[in-house]
């Protein structure tokens, strides 16, 4: 009797939970690890994406603080009082009455300005198609057909184009640069840096 009571076989419902039991072992072996390194997974690349945008708003920061006062909104650009015309970084002032070259420079002078100087080619061809079809004393003198042609900012001049004649002051007329002596009546050009050239270094430099 006991042997055929080993012998039987067990119920289906007690087989089924020994199935659903050992099923159960098999899915939380294969699910659980795998949900837990995907979880982790997705942690790391939530850190790494948040470093990222942090970076990001720092080096965009930085940028938006090293760019020109140029580029931001505010009350500095470029300007030039009445009168005048402004050119890149200058404002110039050509005359309607003619005078000789000392009188000219002072008046500039009075206006916080020189004799018109030209950094470039491109000023001087500016100022040969402004000035139309008359002469205009510009900021080169020197002493004597022996001595080196000198700006009025007291610095020599470069040379950039050839000056003809022989005089001592220099003025721009239709064929480019030529001299005349001193006392010689022309119209004249004032030259200045704008008003936002100079206060660039206080705005790049607060405080």
């Amino acid at each position: 009797m006991c042997m055929l009571k080993r012998d039987l076989p067990m119920p289906d419902s007690l087989q089924e939970v020994k199935i659903g039991k050992e099923l159960q072992g098999k899915c939380l072996r294969n699910v659980f690890p795998e949900s837990t390194v995907k979880l982790y997974c997705c942690y790391i690349v939530i850190m790494i994406l948040t470093i990222v945008v942090i970076a990001l708003s720092v080096a965009l920061k930085s940028l938006l603080k090293d760019l020109p006062a140029v580029s931001r909104p505010g009350p500095y650009f470029s300007t030039c009082p009445n009168d005048w015309i402004g050119f890149g970084s200058k404002c110039f002032y050509f005359s309607e009455d003619v005078r000789n070259w000392t009188f000219s420079q002072t008046y500039c002078m009075a206006l916080e300005a020189h004799l018109a100087l030209f950094d470039s080619l491109e000023e001087l061809n500016f100022l040969k198609r402004y000035k139309g079809t008359s002469d205009y004393w510009i900021g080169l003198y020197r002493e004597s057909p022996d001595h080196a042609w000198t700006s009025t900012d007291n610095t020599e001049y470069n040379n950039l184009v050839l000056i003809q004649g022989s005089r001592e002051c220099a003025y721009l007329n239709d064929g480019g640069i030529s001299s005349a002596k001193e006392y010689t009546p022309k119209k004249w050009i004032c030259s200045k840096y704008s008003r936002y050239t100079l206060q660039c270094p206080e705005i790049l430099n607060p405080g």
